[in-house]
């Protein structure tokens, strides 16, 4: 959990939210809620945030991707919440964000997921070559794998992250933070491969 001021300045926190984002009270405090988050959501974060500050609304839930310890993004719920004082300098915004042992099963899945070893380095090359648009023959030839290697590991690949195609396993690897966001051609956190 975390306090912020009406500019989203980050006030106080809590050590988990801290930890989190692998920086200490003083790397954080100061420093504006959006730049905690992926650039693709700091727009429409911004916009309900203004909501809050503008006094059109007292909450609102949304999942964010959040940027972690060393640039790894993670899919996390976020509530905030609008508390008022006396003054209108006592407001401030309540900002709460499950560390990965609480939550959902699903937004559980999607967090903590970060931390599992899923993939081992050939799944990675395949996900990030079927991310990057390649169908099956040219990524067996860039792998110096045959047509059916290239299909034996996509299907324990969709089983693995239980989606019915390839659009949806890329989908469902995004949101999963196991590729990372904002990066061309697509790549696989290193955590998520298997030594």
């Amino acid at each position: 959990m975390a306090r912020l001021d009406h500019a989203l300045t980050i006030q106080q926190a809590n050590e988990e939210f801290f930890w989190q984002f692998g920086k200490s009270a003083a790397e954080l405090c100061g420093r504006t809620f959006s730049d905690l988050v992926h650039p693709s959501v700091q727009q429409p974060l911004m916009r309900q945030f203004s909501g809050l500050t503008a006094g059109r609304r007292d909450r609102f839930a949304a999942d964010v991707i959040a940027v972690g310890p060393d640039d790894a993004t993670f899919t996390v719920p976020l509530t905030a919440i609008m508390v008022r004082g006396g003054l209108p300098d006592e407001s401030s915004i309540l900002v709460m964000m499950p560390n990965a042992g609480t939550g959902s099963a699903d937004s559980e899945a999607a967090v903590s997921g970060r931390n599992k070893k899923l993939l081992s380095p050939i799944d990675a090359r395949i996900l990030e070559g079927i991310a990057s648009g390649l169908s099956t023959i040219p990524l067996a030839s860039r792998l110096h794998l045959s047509r059916q290697g290239i299909e034996y590991h996509v299907t324990g690949l969709l089983r693995e992250l239980r989606v019915p195609n390839r659009a949806a396993l890329v989908s469902r690897a995004y949101s999963m933070g196991v590729l990372k966001v904002g990066v061309w051609p697509p790549k696989v956190v290193p955590d998520f491969i298997k030594s």
